[in-house]
């Protein structure tokens, strides 16, 4: 066993489905909102949020998960990220999607929460609140009860391309936040060949293949322009926005607004 301390959703699962909200909330669909900045007259729909799904090819309980995230990318209001981890790899089978950032991040967010490890498939929302990344219709309460609880998005943030650049403007708001840049693939399809799922052909869907911070935002207007060729280093590939709040230096938190953009087809 690795000294990574985690822990199978199996085995604890009942505990992660208490997280559900009621039937009643769960029942309804989060609500995109419209936000405009009397300053500089940005004015974009807010997604209903942010879901961050941590994954392995290596886990038989993250299927379920996995084609949960890809509904909530068919929505197309919500920014969903597949962030595979590497500790799972010691079962036989190494996620050719997996990275040490992701799993980072996994570990980061559960210090946030106060949690002694990490289990998969978790989906942290909106960098506030964590469920069963298979509970589908306890994501959906959770983003209800969030925006409700004026924990949503609440800063409008556009992107676009133009021409060789990629330009981003962000609104004002309240705060202080990281900007972060969640490169990803559209679509993977992996054979696996061993481990818990060996013998079964997975497609994966927004693969994080990359995050960096390109900048910080004081709570008014900004903009920043990267090199288009930034999104396009792989085919079929896009990116994710997130202005992120952080804890303190290493641990996430809060985020506030965000937006995606795909790669020039």
């Amino acid at each position: 066993m690795p000294a990574l301390k985690t822990f199978r959703l199996r085995l604890i699962g009942s505990l992660f489905l208490l997280a559900a909200l009621p039937a009643a909330a769960e029942e309804t669909a989060p609500q995109t909102t419209q936000v405009k900045t009397e300053a500089d007259g940005l004015e974009v729909t807010q997604p209903k949020g942010v879901v961050e799904l941590f994954t392995s090819q290596g886990c038989a309980s993250c299927p379920p998960a996995d084609a949960a995230l890809k509904h909530l990318i068919d929505d197309g209001s919500i920014v969903a990220l597949s962030y595979h981890v590497d500790y799972w790899n010691y079962l036989g089978w190494a996620d050719t999607l997996a990275s040490k950032e992701n799993t980072a991040r996994q570990y980061a967010y559960a210090k946030m929460f106060g949690r002694n490890g990490v289990y998969t498939p978790q989906a942290v929302l909106n960098g506030r609140d964590q469920v069963n990344g298979a509970n589908l219709s306890g994501i959906k309460g959770r983003l209800i009860a969030l925006s409700g609880a004026d924990a949503g998005m609440k800063v409008p943030i556009s992107a676009e391309r133009k021409d060789d650049e990629i330009d981003i403007t962000i609104g004002e708001g309240d705060g202080k936040a990281n900007v972060v840049i969640v490169y990803f693939n559209r679509q993977k399809v992996v054979d696996v060949e061993k481990g818990e799922n060996s013998g079964k052909k997975m497609s994966y869907w927004h693969a994080v293949r990359d995050i960096q911070t390109i900048g910080m935002w004081d709570g008014t207007s900004a903009r920043f322009v990267l090199p288009a060729s930034v999104l396009d280093q792989e085919k079929d590939s896009g990116c994710a926005i997130l202005l992120q709040q952080m804890k303190d230096a290493e641990t996430p938190g809060a985020i506030v607004g965000a937006a995606t953009l795909m790669a020039a087809p």
